[in-house]
């Protein structure tokens, strides 16, 4: 199950700041493809071994106290619409105000778990101040500074403390959980209807974790599985910037719950710049990806129709060149068993581990056919290989010298494994690591 964080806390008391103290490391080894860490609003953070997403809800920038109070209300609602921990943030050097207390009337309210944390109590005479926070109604508060990491690494135990208790969602444990992602008018509702209405089964509309998000759950012959319809996202200059927010953490949120995303695609408007970043989402979170080209019945072919699309859409998507491509209608329901067979084989690869030695024997073959490269007499050596984790499947490559073994190296040898085991549909992960002779 999803493991979210969310920081919540009026403007400029350190939302931002704290967000990038917890998450700034994996978010400095992040490839720059289109995701999120040009956001840099939602990252997988780390602590004592345990994953966990954080939600940065800071940005609000109000201009007037009405518009205030709407952004602020609005951060907290999303934040309490998906986080399952709540570090409610405050500032120690401004003190409490209204904001403060009408935030936390809001959480109480929600029934989430909150821990609350004063910022800023490095700076002379916040300390002395630490009871008054009491009356918000959090218990102690954990007194912190964000800027020089001060208290941080007892805030995180305390978050992962709280995040082992929350109750796994046990009844959709065996589901496979396929979030349907894209702009908005692409069909996914659309597909999502059109997949449980012609395959009635054990069908059951549920609310979903969002007010943007309705899941369907549908078994079809061995396969159970969770369907969760997420919220488009418009283009920046036809949304407010802060609703826009909203909506990309949404989709963040459904895509973060999901073990396959299928990226609807307009076939009507061809791939464009919204379509790369919202796909940059699923492929940064390591998800499992199906690429869906929407409204194929309504495209005049010929024999080479098909050809040029995908050839524009392997162009556009070169970061997820694993990513299996299929043309469908939602409207004549063409290729939707397809799409559910497409869905069972990619969630199976994203699920899929290689025994050592045959792992071995694959990474051995392609030394031999092409080795690492040499600098200054020194050879890059491969020494073994190991898989790690599956969703996604992870391999450690252990080597003599990092610095020898390039990034078009390594690129090779997941090809390598590709080539022998298909992985269709899903990324793998590559870790190179030294280890001494």
């Amino acid at each position: 199950m999803s493991r979210i964080v969310a920081i919540v806390g009026r403007p400029n008391v350190g939302k931002s700041t704290l967000f990038n103290k917890i998450v700034g490391k994996r978010i400095a080894i992040t490839q720059d493809t289109p995701g999120v860490t040009r956001d840099r609003i939602y990252a997988k953070a780390e602590w004592l071994g345990k994953d966990f997403t954080m939600i940065d809800t800071g940005g609000v920038d109000p201009k007037e106290i009405d518009e205030f109070m709407t952004n602020i209300t609005s951060q907290v609602e999303i934040a309490i619409d998906h986080a399952n921990v709540i570090i409610f943030l405050v500032d120690g050097v401004s003190g409490l105000t209204q904001t403060d207390l009408d935030i936390s009337k809001m959480l109480h309210r929600s029934g989430k778990d909150v821990i609350l944390a004063v910022n800023k109590a490095d700076t002379k005479g916040v300390l002395d101040t630490q009871f008054d926070y009491y009356e918000l109604g959090f218990g102690d508060p954990f007194m912190i500074s964000a800027e020089n990491s001060i208290g941080i690494g007892d805030l995180l135990d305390k978050v992962i403390e709280d995040l082992d208790q929350v109750e796994d969602e046990d009844d959709d444990e065996d589901r496979i959980k396929v979030a349907f992602i894209g702009k908005p008018n692409v069909g996914k509702s659309s597909t999502v209807n059109k997949l449980i209405g012609e395959n009635r089964s054990i069908v059951t509309n549920i609310p979903g974790t969002t007010r943007d998000s309705i899941d369907s759950k549908l078994d079809k012959g061995d396969s159970k599985y969770l369907f969760i319809d997420t919220a488009g996202l418009r283009k920046r200059k036809k949304i407010n910037e802060e609703v826009e927010r909203y909506s990309v953490v949404r989709t963040l949120a459904s895509i973060d719950r999901s073990d396959v995303c299928v990226a609807l695609i307009d076939a009507t408007e061809g791939i464009s710049e919204q379509d790369s970043k919202i796909i940059g989402y699923a492929h940064d979170a390591g998800k499992a990806l199906i690429i869906a080209v929407n409204k194929w019945d309504l495209i005049e072919k010929d024999n080479t129709t098909t050809r040029k699309f995908e050839k524009e859409i392997r162009e556009e998507l070169g970061f997820c060149y694993y990513a299996p491509i299929i043309f469908i209608s939602a409207q004549t329901g063409q290729r939707l068993d397809n799409l559910l067979n497409m869905i069972d084989g990619v969630n199976e690869n994203y699920n899929l581990r290689i025994q050592t030695g045959v792992l071995n024997d694959i990474i051995n073959n392609a030394v031999l056919m092409n080795q690492p490269r040499s600098d200054k007499g020194r050879q890059g050596k491969i020494y073994y290989a190991s898989q790690v984790s599956v969703r996604p499947p992870t391999f450690v490559i252990f080597v003599n010298d990092k610095d020898l073994i390039h990034f078009s190296y390594i690129r090779y040898l997941e090809n390598s494994i590709r080539n022998n085991f298909g992985f269709q549909g899903t990324p793998i992960h590559m870790i190179v690591r030294e280890r001494s002779e």
